[in-house]
């Protein structure tokens, strides 16, 4: 365990004086507010080069790893410097401080949840991420590795992020918010804002930036599971959204589309998903799912749906237990578009599969993965296994694991983003004790 999450845990003043106060969860939420000094950058004008960003959740750590080659990692960054500032803060306020403890107790499974997700600027020198315990984004400056602006998201949590192809913007979820925020990457200034339903999540940009693709989740938390009560999850939403206006421009009925294709039993919401690259189709999962389905966008309806394995273990699982209603979490499309990447949560493997006939083959690496990103070239995936604390590189061409990289507390959400080569020289084996 880092010194990170060692330090998490001797947080015991703050629980004991907070025993009393998770019946706060369901109080009226807090404001937004942002703070920006962008001061103390790397010249714009350097060369930069594409790194691998893994976001350690629960030590509130990020590693960064060479892309390619033996990917060797080549820093860890401590993504919560201001952790005993947020935590003075917590005690003064028992409306955040009931929803902090909430949130480690109904979501991060008796942890805090400090670094959900992760992108850089353009020019390699701030990394801007998500830290749903504190419902914030921070931009932490790569030279100093301090943090030089932040923004309080609405409500008490923040989750999934997209950065738009020309880097400018990061669209972020609050997930009690209810609303997806558009800030300035390099200020941190909210440009803009689109409602959501209950439980914001996913947030992709189309290749060319004009569309944001969103979904909300509904109250996966709570163990109102069997589809008899899934009214009871919330409003789940698919959203198309105008990039530019932030209007949105389509609205797609999934319960609609689940019953249209003899599916009523399946849960309507979206979890992670992918696009094909003339936007004809996507592939999301969905709760309690072990697979994924095809949406024709053109034709508006579900055309295909893909069933992985259930593994034993999984089947003895009752679906009360499934973690946050994840079946499967995690799916990427490679370079071809012609296979995909998935990550089989609560049956602890991930799959390479046919997009043309849905055959898979399975790679066991590792407990509970999270998340699947296809590299920057298409032609790997990366998955996270969050229970062992490791990512996987797997050849799409070949469907080979090439490569196991171990990395800190509870790795989800993996990145690529870029840096310079003289921070990789500086930075060399800083903060991997």
């Amino acid at each position: 365990m880092s010194t990170f999450a060692g330090a998490n845990r001797r947080r015991i003043s703050i629980a004991i004086l907070a025993a009393g106060l998770l019946g706060f969860v369901l109080l009226a939420v807090a404001g937004t507010g942002t703070t920006a000094d962008a001061s103390g950058r790397l010249p714009k004008d350097r060369a930069t080069r594409h790194v691998m960003f893994v976001g350690n959740n629960w030590d509130g750590t990020v590693d960064v790893i060479h892309p390619r080659g033996k990917f060797r990692t080549i820093t860890r960054i401590n993504a919560i410097p201001d952790l005993a500032e947020r935590e003075a803060e917590l005690l003064t306020d028992p409306v955040r401080l009931g929803y902090f403890l909430a949130i480690r107790e109904l979501i991060g499974e008796g942890h805090d949840q400090y670094v959900d997700d992760m992108y850089t600027s353009n020019d390699g020198s701030l990394l801007v991420a998500s830290r749903p315990s504190f419902r914030d984004v921070v931009g932490i400056d790569l030279n100093s590795r301090e943090i030089v602006w932040r923004f309080v998201v609405d409500g008490q949590r923040s989750d999934h992020m997209a950065v738009s192809p020309d880097g400018k913007n990061v669209a972020v979820s609050a997930s009690t918010g209810n609303v997806v925020h558009i800030l300035d990457v390099e200020t941190g200034e909210e440009v803009g804002r689109f409602a959501s339903g209950d439980s914001p999540h996913e947030n992709i940009y189309s290749e060319d930036g004009k569309r944001i693709y969103h979904a909300s989740i509904g109250t996966v938390y709570t163990p109102a599971d069997l589809p008899a009560v899934d009214t009871t999850k919330g409003e789940r939403v698919f959203l198309i959204v105008n990039a530019k206006t932030n209007e949105v421009k389509r609205r797609i009925d999934v319960r609609q589309a689940l019953d249209d294709a003899g599916l009523d039993d399946f849960s309507s919401a979206v979890r992670p998903m992918t696009i094909s690259k003339n936007e004809r189709f996507i592939y999301f999962q969905v709760s309690f799912l072990h697979g994924f389905l095809e949406y024709n966008l053109r034709k508006d309806k579900i055309t295909r749906v893909a069933r992985l394995p259930l593994s034993k273990e999984a089947a003895s699982i009752p679906r009360e237990q499934y973690l946050l209603d994840s079946a499967h979490h995690g799916i990427s499309l490679n370079g071809n578009d012609n296979r995909l990447c998935v990550a089989g949560t609560m049956s602890d493997y991930a799959a390479i599969v046919s997009r043309k006939s849905f055959r898979y083959k399975l790679f066991k690496s590792g407990l509970k993965p999270y998340w699947a990103t296809a590299s920057n070239n298409g032609k790997y995936c990366f998955v996270s296994w969050s229970g062992s604390d490791r990512i996987s590189v797997i050849d799409f061409r070949s469907k080979k694991e090439i490569a196991r990289v171990p990395v800190g507390d509870h790795p989800q959400r993996i990145r690529q983003g870029v840096v310079t080569p003289a921070w990789i020289k500086r930075n060399k084996g800083v903060g991997l004790g």
